[in-house]
Parts: structure tokens; C-alpha cells; sequence
């Protein structure tokens, strides 16, 4: 069913209670490309709330319009087979029996005779072709294996390719990389990098890992107990004081801008953030696969330190003028998280609190950031 409203967004207000006390209830306004990521501990409805877009709960009510399709409204329910989405889950739901090649071909044909007429509207991922998929995914010499053939990382790759060649106007991806060693998923991230251009379409991502979110997510939706706790671009939501991270995360933030200058000998690069320009390792860029210039960086707060005056007799190469925006104390009693705005950019900075106390912090406070680490994402 088409829909009057703008047809580049997503419109989510979703709930669903479950025996137990668990209750979903979203209000999202999200943006209808790229890649939105939905992020949170364990147990805070991020799979539940995919499973209720795919209309895989039968108890989810509310409104959900898709790039100016309804799929759920008042007198509209349409079927989880009528709409038209792609879900690549945790393990790849490849059917056993067939080749990769005729898995792609069986996604084809399925998205060929859907019957809402949703694989030649605007706004999907119908232009994509089928030879470009399976270039960009790197699964040609994985055509004729079948799936007990196929390694986890070849196994999930032919799923997210089978899911593009779908055609969908909105793609589903659970935690893809969960059932995956390290090794695996730092195989498979720069095909799930190359999704945004492939379809198209809009990409919710259900991660709880930091790293993947940074990489990969446009927009973060972070979730804890079944709502919505941050929402917003990733260096704000990231940069949160107050979201729930996992077990050996720490809060950061991520920024991102060109290489502008490159010192070879001494294997340094300078990349011209809007928070500031930053020295980085030279070389990283390349092995992630950047080709524009342009990279990613993520700056965790252990990694910042905090000073009332510049100063240059120290090993730290990366300093920065900023301000307080706010301190908040650890429950461990021990430490400060302080949010920052460098140049009108995010950043926090994880100190003693003894440290905060000796300095003075407060907030408006002018200080300089000197940032010890550098971890380049994309």
C-alpha cells in the first residue's frame, strides 16, 4: 500500500509484550538509505524489533511505512511474504540442498514473482545485477559448492548476496558477524561496507559489538530494556554518557575525514577531522581497503587525557582545544567520563576522579584534549 509520506524515511512505532515483563515500544523516524544501526546489550529487543518489521510477531501493533510504502497501519497488516525485505540472520540461512549459484538464483526468482508489484517501485535495490553481486561479494569461485562446503565467513556472504539479489526496499541484517572468529569477521566486513552502494536501500543492523557499529553504521539506534535510549548520527550516539555498553567496550567517539598530508618517514598521516586534524599510523588505511582518502576513526576515552595548558614536551602527538559539556562519575566510584566539544565535535575523555577534582573541571570549562591512540575503523 503506497503512502503519502516522504518516501526517502522510515516511520517505526512499534510495541509487543511478552509473558515475563519484556515490552517493545519504539517511536523512530529514521532515514531512508544507508545504514542504521541498532545497537545494545544483550536482551534490550534489538532482534525483536527486526522480528516485528519483518512481521515475524504476531503481536506487534503500531505503525510501520517504509520509503512510502504502509506495511503496518490502521486496516493494514501485510504478511511477512508480502513485504518486500531481505533478513540475512547470525547463521546464514542458505537452503542446504542447492548450490550458492542456485541459492542466488532461487532469490531471483522469488523477488521476479512478488506480488505487491514492491520489486519495480522506486526506492529498491531492482537495478542491482546479478554479476555485480557476486563480484563485489567475491563468491565467484563459490558458485557451484553447496552450503556444508562453504566456511562460515563464504557461507554468510552468499546470504547477503542472495538478500540483494532479492531486490528489497528495506534489508534486515541480525548480527551477521555473531557466529563468526575474529578472523572471519575482519574477512567479511569490507563486503558488508560495500552494501550501501550495492542496494541502495536502507540497512537496519543489529550489532552489539562497538567496533562494527563504528565501521559500518551511518545513523545508531540504541536500544536498552525494549526502548529507545540515543538516537542520532554515530559520533553523538557513540559519544553517550549513559548507554549500556558491553563487557570490555569503552565509550568513545567516532570521527572522519581526508588524508591531507602524509609524512613517510616517520609512517604518519594527517586526517582533517572537524574536531581537529589527527595523526594516524600511515599504512592502516590500506589495509582496510580505503580508496578515497577518506577514514573513519574511533577515539576511545581511555585513550584521552586532559590538561588545563598546552604542552609539547610529551610522546602524545595528537592535542586538541576543547571544552566541558558535562561530567558524569563512574559507579565504581573511582573515575570521571568527561564529554567534550572540540570544535563543536564530541569527544570524551575517561580520567580519575581525583584528576577532575585537581583541575578543577567544571562545566564550560576550556582544557586541552591530548589523545594518546588513534584506532582507524574504515
Amino acid at each position: 500500500m503506497t503512502d503519502a509520506r516522504a518516501p526517502e524515511s522510515l516511520t517505526v512505532r512499534l510495541g509487543l509484550s511478552r509473558a515475563g515483563g519484556f515490552a517493545l515500544n519504539v517511536d523512530l523516524s529514521l532515514p531512508g538509505r544507508g545504514v542504521t544501526a541498532i545497537f545494545g546489550p544483550s536482551g534490550s529487543g534489538k532482534t525483536t524489533l527486526l522480528r516485528c518489521i519483518a512481521g515475524l510477531e504476531a503481536g506487534a501493533t503500531g505503525e510501520l511505512h517504509v520509503n512510502g510504502q504502509t506495511w503496518l497501519g490502521p486496516g493494514v497488516c501485510l504478511p511477512t511474504h508480502k513485504r518486500p525485505l531481505a533478513y540475512v540472520f547470525q547463521e546464514a540461512s542458505l537452503l542446504p540442498h542447492l548450490t550458492a549459484r542456485q541459492n542466488l538464483a532461487y532469490a531471483a526468482r522469488r523477488a521476479s514473482g512478488r506480488g505487491t508489484g514492491a520489486a519495480e517501485s522506486p526506492g529498491n535495490a531492482s537495478a542491482v545485477g546479478e554479476q555485480d553481486v557476486i563480484d563485489r561479494m567475491g563468491i565467484a569461485p563459490l558458485l557451484d559448492r553447496k552450503p556444508g562446503q562453504l566456511s562460515g565467513g563464504e557461507r554468510q556472504r552468499v546470504a547477503i548476496a542472495r538478500a540483494l539479489l532479492a531486490r528489497p526496499r528495506l534489508l534486515l541484517m541480525d548480527e551477521p558477524l555473531a557466529a563468526l572468529d575474529a578472523a572471519r569477521k575482519e574477512e567479511i566486513l569490507p563486503y558488508i561496507e560495500q552494501i550501501r552502494d550495492l542496494a541502495g536501500v536502507p540497512v537496519l543492523y543489529v550489532s552489539h559489538s562497538v567496533t562494527e557499529v563504528a565501521r559500518l553504521a551511518d545513523q545508531v539506534v540504541a536500544m536498552n530494556e525494549g526502548r529507545v535510549v540515543g538516537q542520532g548520527a554515530v559520533a553523538e550516539v557513540l559519544s553517550g554518557l549513559d548507554i549500556a555498553l558491553p563487557e570490555g567496550e569503552d565509550t568513545g567517539v567516532v570521527w572522519q575525514g581526508p588524508i591531507v598530508e602524509q609524512r613517510a618517514e616517520w609512517h604518519l598521516s594527517r586526517v582533517a577531522c572537524a574536531g581537529g586534524d589527527l595523526w594516524i599510523q600511515q599504512g592502516a588505511e590500506s589495509r582496510l581497503g580505503v580508496s578515497d582518502g577518506e577514514v573513519r576513526v574511533r577515539i576511545q576515552a581511555r585513550d584521552v587525557s586532559l590538561s588545563l595548558k598546552p604542552f609539547e614536551q610529551t610522546s602524545i602527538i595528537n592535542h586538541l582545544p576543547a571544552v566541558v559539556e558535562s561530567i558524569y562519575e563512574t559507579s565504581d566510584g573511582a573515575q570521571a567520563l568527561v564529554r567534550l566539544r572540540a570544535a563543536g565535535q564530541p569527544l570524551v575523555a575517561r580520567i580519575t576522579r581525583f584528576s577532575a577534582h585537581h583541575l578543577g573541571l567544571h562545566t564550560g570549562q576550556p582544557v586541552w584534549a591530548h589523545i594518546k591512540s588513534v584506532a582507524i575503523v574504515r
